[in-house]
Parts: C-alpha cells; structure tokens; sequence
C-alpha cells in the first residue's frame, strides 16, 4: 500500500479490514469498553495496517456535545414554502428535541455535491450532536460519509446500502398499493404516475410500487411523470398528461405529494375539466389545506409530524446513549400510512367532456 493509499484509509476500510462494524471500530478508536479483547486487537491491527488517523473533530465530538441536531437540505429554501411535507416534519423535530433542551440546526445548501462539505463544516466545528439523514438517495454516498466523520445518524427509511444507523421507517408501498385499489375498484383503467426525481430512494420506491399495483390489478401500464415535488413541477406534469391523445389520456392522476396534486387540480380545472367525473386525483401526505381545497383531496395520510418528532427522540436517545450501550436505538417503524378518500376521486365518466382551453 502506497503512502497516499494510507492517507486515503477512512473508518470503512478499517471496519472492513477487520471483519466488524464501523461502531466497534469507534468505540475501540475512543478506548470504549464493551469491546472482546479478539476484536479490538483486530481492529488495533487494521488501523496500524492501513495508517489510519480519526479525525480530531470525530473523536471530539466523543467526548463533548452541541446540544444540537442538524438537518442538511440540498433544495433551494423557496421550494419549501408551500411543501406539505417538511414544515411538520421540522415542526416534529422541535418537538422531539424539547425534552433534552437540545436546538434543531437546519442548513440548506446548493445541491448534493455541497453537502459533503457542509457535514464535514458541522463535524470539524462540532456544532451537532448528530443528523437526521432525510431524502435517501438510491446507493447514498452520505451513509459512508456521516460514520467516516463519526456523526451519530437516524435515517428517514432504511437504505439500500450497508449502513449501522438506526432508521425510523414507515411502509410507502403499502399506501401505493392502496391508492391503485382504491381506482381500480372505482373502475379506472387508465392512470398516471407523477413522482419526485428518481434519485430519491422513496420516489423510485413508490414508483415501483404503482407498477406492480397496476400490473396486480390488471390495468393498462401507465404514464409516469417525474417532477421536482413543487406545483409548478405538477402543474406542468398535469399539463403533459392532458395534452396526451383522447385514448391515452388518464382518468385519474397519482401525485407524489398534495402540493403537486392540488396544482394539478387547479391546471384540470382551468381546462374546462370537471373533477372529478373527468379526472379522479390522489395526492400524497395530507397536507394541513388538503380537506378544504375543492373538490378535498383523497390523499394517503402519512403524519410527517410524528415522523420528525420520533426521528428526533431517536438521535437524542443514540447521541445520549453512545455506541458502546446496550440500548443503542433500533429500527423504528411508526404506523402504516392510510388512504383518505374525500372528493377528489369517483367512477370515471363514460363520456369526459371536452377542454375549453
């Protein structure tokens, strides 16, 4: 191994090299008891096999604490104002850190390739005690990064990658499997998709998961749209679909989340279309305005509340607890989310009428 090899050796290699988790490999780099005396000479031995050195901002963070947690955001701070998902969610993290006297730090930056920098910024400052890893992305680099850096980490879901986090979970597949029911038994054949970007972990989840509802129920496969999460991302995904041919075009639209779904009920309406005997829409979330919009929203009911309040309590318990404890946090799986039907969805109309554009 060459000298610039050495100086490249992260805690995964190290973990890796001798056959045990990142957490063991802490707790030895911290002299942490709890560790057999085999392993910690197995680790011992990997570390100076591959001239590994932890970070002195890891090993602070060991021994001191922010009484904060941080939340990174890589989305324009915009793009949230009318988002149903994330002003609960934080809401649920204040709430959950109120018990420990414990602030939440919420960052925005750029894009995904800034985060890696603005997690390093809050290891090496100490400013958190730990994070909350939200918006998985499909193979997430992040999850590597965050034990590299010896940040103590929840994760929103469980991802697709070796990780030694705990994670508070619910069942995205489930709620899609009901919403596919729901139209196929109001006798739709033809629907539509309209998801997040396909990056994102849940996107492409609940994406696959309407494939395979549609295909169990024996409907035509249907249109996929991915937007961005935002109305004007649905409203121009609304747009797409309804310029599609008579015969192509869906009965009713399942949308990634209620911001795009009410967007896309507002488009359908300015186009002449009567919802919903012309057009059955299906949000995501149950935003706060969701019951009062017209027609109401049939939405899955998903309480991003009580998801950040538990992913709080989780952090706070695994930051108080450390490593070496045999109570660190486990996976947490919070209730099922559930469909709501209110107005938005019906039979489709034998004969639709037509735009008035």
């Amino acid at each position: 191994m060459t000298a610039s090899d050495r100086r490249r050796a992260t805690i995964t290699d190290v973990a890796r090299r001798a056959g045990t988790s990142k957490g063991t490999v802490s707790m030895v780099l911290n002299d942490r008891p709890g560790v057999a005396p085999a392993t910690r000479a197995r680790v011992v031995a990997a570390v100076q096999d591959l001239g590994f050195r932890p970070s002195g901002a890891a090993r602070a963070l060991s021994l001191s604490r922010a009484d904060a947690i941080g939340l990174v955001l890589a989305r324009v701070p915009a793009t949230l104002r009318s988002d149903s998902f994330y002003a609960p969610f934080v809401a649920g993290l204040e709430q959950g850190v109120g018990h420990a006297d414990c602030a939440v730090l919420l960052r925005f930056v750029a894009d995904e390739a800034a985060e890696a920098a603005a997690y390093r910024a809050l290891a090496e400052g100490r400013r958190v005690d730990g994070v909350v890893l939200a918006d998985l992305r499909c193979d997430d680099p992040r999850v590597d990064l965050l034990a590299d850096l010896g940040l103590p980490t929840v994760t929103l879901n469980r991802p697709d990658v070796p990780s030694s986090a705990p994670a508070v979970c619910h069942d995205d597949v489930g709620a899609v499997e009901q919403v596919v029911a729901h139209l196929a038994a109001l006798g739709h054949r033809r629907t539509a998709y309209v998801g997040g970007p396909l990056r994102y972990l849940h996107a492409r989840r609940r994406r696959d998961a309407w494939r395979r509802a549609t295909r169990d129920h024996g409907l035509a496969p249907g249109v996929e749209v991915s937007a961005d999460f935002t109305a004007e991302g649905g409203a121009r995904a609304t747009h797409e679909l309804l310029d599609l041919r008579p015969a192509q075009r869906p009965t009713a639209v399942v949308y990634g989340n209620d911001t795009m779904a009410v967007a896309g009920t507002v488009v359908a309406q300015h186009r002449g279309l009567v919802l919903p005997r012309d057009l059955s829409v299906v949000g995501f979330d149950d935003g706060e305005l969701s019951a009062y919009v017209r027609p109401s929203l049939t939405t899955v009911r998903t309480d991003p509340f009580a998801w950040g309040e538990q992913a709080a309590r989780t952090l706070v318990d695994l930051v108080h607890l450390g490593p070496d404890h045999a109570a660190v946090p486990t996976d947490v799986h919070l209730d099922a989310p559930r469909l709501v039907v209110r107005d938005s969805t019906a039979p489709p109309a034998a004969h639709p009428i037509e735009e008035t554009r």
